[in-house]
């Protein structure tokens, strides 16, 4: 990764091209917004998972909006975020997804050079798109009625180390009880729905659209809303990798200049946690056209909330990361001033509100 000064130097750079108020400084000059200067042609290779938490990448794709920049963006489909990080710490891969994992932290610890640049998903009031649920007879029979009846109950997580386990923990801390007060079984989001149907888990952390999946078959039941108790948790970000972000730089922010674009645009679409604000409908057909998930199971979850500007939050990803090490999980040290870079959301932003 960059010594300090270096990165400092980067931040620096983009804050004075951002308050230039000229979206073309990055890209290497011109007369509006979508001029292409140098990135004209610049390809980009960029990482999906085929899922609803792609959504502002495969709206800036499908509208034009990396075109628009002068860029051939190429969206290439992995099984798991998980599997982008090597390549981009290679600099086989320019854009990935991750998720602030105890893993991702122990990659960066161990020398994998890559950059949290953009926000791909938080939870905040009326966006609880990972609720805790709790099987449906617990509920009915009045076993569980509060957080603390969750002691001793069999809780399933998609992995170990993940983003969902820090924020079981400030549910399980609003009732009173300990991370580990309750059983933890380790179960991927898709394969939860059948848990809850053979009753061989009593609740979960669980992501969209599985989880309005679960609650419509009625085998459970949501049982906590996780934005009252974390708000504003960060459980989505976008990545550059190391290469990319410090000697691309003119091309990644071009990259994000489209991406802000689509969080815009992708903000409008689902304002106050409903697919039913301004636009929705294109947003909703590209979603479903991409993934494979009909329009009407799309509009039946709960958004995720993405930041019209992107911004990431940063005091969120500390506050997991300190979860991770109280749990013995992280294996050395992580410096977020080097991390995290909002420099490019910032500038992009500022581009686009001074257009």
């Amino acid at each position: 990764m960059t010594s300090i000064p270096r990165r400092r130097a980067l931040a620096a750079g983009h804050a004075v091209a951002a308050l230039s108020g000229s979206l073309l400084t990055a890209c290497g000059g011109g007369d509006s917004a979508t001029d292409s200067g140098s990135c004209q042609g610049a390809k980009v290779t960029a990482g999906i998972v085929n899922s609803l938490s792609d959504t502002i990448l495969l709206v800036a794709d499908a509208k034009g909006y990396f075109e628009d920049e002068g860029l051939q963006v190429t969206l290439t489909p992995y099984d798991s975020a998980a599997k982008m990080i090597p390549l981009l710490g290679a600099g086989r891969l320019d854009v990935g997804a991750g998720a602030p994992s105890a893993g991702l932290y122990n990659a960066v610890a161990s020398d994998i050079n890559l950059t949290i640049v953009a926000d791909k998903g938080k939870l905040v009031p009326k966006y609880d798109y990972m609720p805790v649920l709790v099987r449906k007879d617990l509920v009915d029979s009045g076993k569980v009625k509060t957080v603390a009846d969750l002691k001793g109950l069999t809780v399933a997580e998609p992995a170990e180390g993940t983003a969902t386990a820090s924020t079981l923990n400030s549910v399980l801390e609003s009732g009173g009880l300990a991370y580990d007060d309750v059983k933890h079984t380790f179960i991927g989001f898709p394969d939860q729905v059948a848990a809850f149907a053979n009753g061989s888990i009593d609740a979960a952390t669980t992501t969209e659209p599985a989880a309005s999946k679960i609650v419509a078959e009625g085998t459970a039941v949501r049982f906590a809303d996780s934005t009252e108790v974390y708000d504003n948790q960060q459980l989505a970000v976008a990545l550059y990798s190391s290469d990319f972000a410090e000697e691309r730089t003119a091309v990644a922010q071009c990259f994000m200049n489209a991406y802000v674009r689509a969080a815009h645009e992708y903000a409008a679409a689902v304002e106050g946690g409903t697919w039913t604000g301004e636009g929705v409908d294109e947003v909703v057909k590209i979603v479903s056209d991409k993934i494979g998930l009909p329009a009407e199971a799309i509009t039946k979850t709960v958004p995720s909330y993405v930041s019209p500007n992107a911004q990431v939050n940063a005091d969120s990803l500390k506050k997991d990361y300190a979860f991770f090490q109280d749990q013995g999980l992280i294996k050395g040290d992580v410096d977020f001033d080097k991390l995290v870079d909002n420099s490019f959301v910032e500038k992009a932003d500022s581009a686009a509100a001074g257009s």
